[in-house]
């Protein structure tokens, strides 16, 4: 009689249906972390799924530019509220500088978070500057750069307020039609959802 026949080794008899399972989990454990960051960078680079909606009010600058870019040198570890003057710090000037510190005020327990400040290309006149002095205590001033900042913006005429972060990063900008209230949960929700600053 022939040899009798082995029974087949169970472990090798498991090996291929564990080993496809394996391979499927690990597959399905690669798609779900590489496949979010591939559907990310393609709704960015192709434009699709974007919202059309927005939560902020002012423009959102988002590309890297600082406040440097803007011709202003200035170190602030907090976010701050800067009003920007390319020419004389007249009414519109003067509204958004006032807006900057109510907006600050407004914050009530955060106000500590953020500050404001005034950069201005020109001298102010004497009794601006004398207001400031004595109305707005708090208030930050700098010199700024006019062609740097005509370069940055392309506009050297109109006052702007801008969000920059702690780390001197412009987040958004406003002309000088922007309401309070809309500019004050503008940086309220920045500052929720920032742990800096």
């Amino acid at each position: 009689m022939g040899a009798a026949m082995n029974p087949p080794n169970m472990s090798e008899a498991k090996s291929p249906p564990s080993r496809r399972k394996g391979r499927l989990q690990l597959l399905l454990i690669l798609l779900g972390v590489i496949g979010p960051m591939i559907l990310a960078t393609g709704m960015y680079k192709f434009q699709f799924w974007v919202p059309e909606g927005r939560s902020y009010h002012g423009e959102l600058i988002g590309n890297g530019q600082t406040r440097g870019d803007i011709g202003v040198q200035a170190q602030e570890d907090r976010w701050q509220l800067l009003v920007t003057a390319p020419k004389e710090c007249s009414v519109d000037c003067q509204q958004l500088v006032y807006l900057a510190r109510q907006v600050q005020i407004g914050l009530g327990r955060d106000a500590g978070r953020a500050s404001h400040a005034l950069a201005a290309a020109q001298p102010l006149n004497s009794d601006y500057d004398a207001r400031l002095t004595r109305e707005y205590p708090q208030l930050q001033r700098y010199p700024m750069d006019l062609t740097t900042f005509s370069k940055t913006t392309g506009d050297s005429t109109v006052p702007q307020l801008w969000i920059i972060d702690p780390h001197g990063n412009l987040v958004l900008r406003y002309e000088p039609t922007v309401k309070g209230k809309d500019l004050l949960n503008d940086l309220r929700h920045l500052l929720k959802l920032s742990n800096i600053g």
